[in-house]
């Protein structure tokens, strides 16, 4: 994993080193490894939804999300010790891992899972996918990620296309719960927040040491929130819940989200974003694939739409001529 290195003209905030608005801005397009990997990031993760939907058949749902982030985390570790990777050693480090497990996996996975039936899909899919949003918001203030033109452009396309995306989830049969948009945003909320935490780590700390403790730290509220809600536990081992809790957690979660820390050093952080407005997008297509699921001509617009704002946001630029419109400086 790559290390960056301080120098005079990068940004300290606290004990994480940033990179300043001139050295984001000179980063290089996206590689088509780097757009590969995004793009296989966001599949995993289109996967889990029909894996949670058919495992919450057999186990409850906080007890379901505290399986799934300990199996994930300690499958991460588990690759990290056989490559003798370093572990974390200063205070400060710990303390954004544990943020970030307590927000991203805690809250995050705690959202998902209590959601399910408690509000309609349409709903939930522009609640939770207003992530990017919420994350941009967030890496302005406490990255100094700036939100130029190109990147207010692709994010309106983006978000445009998953409204499009669900549509047909607003139903006058599909019903919603307050409750249940509560969950939602709390889940979304984390994602965001974790994800700004990660990024001010990308670089500093080992890859799988990264992924896997934040996982591992964030199975423990988790799971003492199912002991105490769901108690007694009853989890019904059958062989299909049984594979899909590994796919789920070592393909959708470790794999999944082992790949986008990676990810997380080789550009700003509301860029690698709007590629998640994919994920949705993917589901669809899996859905049309392995579920017969049709397709309507508004879904089509806004999987269009999806496509159109992540190739606008990702696309090679002229850096200095967005740097200066960020700044407002004429050109």
């Amino acid at each position: 994993m790559q290390i960056t290195t301080r120098s005079a003209n990068s940004r300290q905030r606290g004990p994480f080193q940033t990179i300043s608005a001139p050295a984001a801005a000179a980063r290089p397009a996206f590689s088509a490894g780097d757009r590969a990997r995004l793009i296989a990031v966001t599949f995993l993760w289109a996967l889990c939804y029909p894996l949670i939907a058919t495992g919450l058949a057999a186990a409850p749902p906080l007890a379901f999300a505290a399986l799934r982030s300990l199996i994930a985390g300690a499958g991460l570790l588990t690759v990290a010790a056989v490559l003798r990777r370093p572990l974390p050693r200063d205070a400060n480090t710990w303390l954004a891992l544990l943020g970030a497990g307590l927000s991203a996996t805690g809250l995050g996975f705690t959202g998902m899972f209590l959601a399910g039936g408690a509000v309609s899909p349409g709903l939930a899919t522009v609640i939770a996918n207003a992530q990017p949003l919420i994350a941009a918001g967030l890496a302005y203030f406490v990255l100094a990620e700036r939100l130029g033109p190109r990147r207010r452009m692709g994010l309106a396309l983006g978000f445009a296309g998953i409204i499009l995306v669900a549509l047909p989830g607003f139903g006058s049969n599909a019903n919603s719960t307050p409750l249940g948009v509560a969950y939602v945003l709390l889940g979304a909320l984390g994602v965001a927040v974790g994800n700004v935490l990660l990024k001010r780590l990308a670089g500093q700390v080992d890859l799988w040491m990264a992924t896997g403790w934040q996982f591992v730290l964030g199975s423990v509220p988790l799971s003492l929130a199912a002991q105490i809600f769901e108690s007694p536990v009853q989890i019904t081992w059958a062989p299909t819940f049984v594979a899909v809790l590994l796919v789920l957690s070592l393909l959708g979660t470790a794999l999944a989200f082992g790949l986008w820390f990676s990810l997380l050093h080789r550009g700003e952080l509301t860029r690698l974003n709007t590629f998640t407005f994919l994920t949705p997008a993917f589901a669809l297509l899996l859905g049309a694939v392995f579920f017969g699921e049709r397709m309507s001509l508004v879904e089509g617009a806004g999987m269009a739409l999806i496509l159109a704002g992540v190739w606008w946001i990702s696309r090679r630029t002229d850096v200095a001529r967005e740097a200066a419109s960020v700044r407002g400086v004429p050109h």
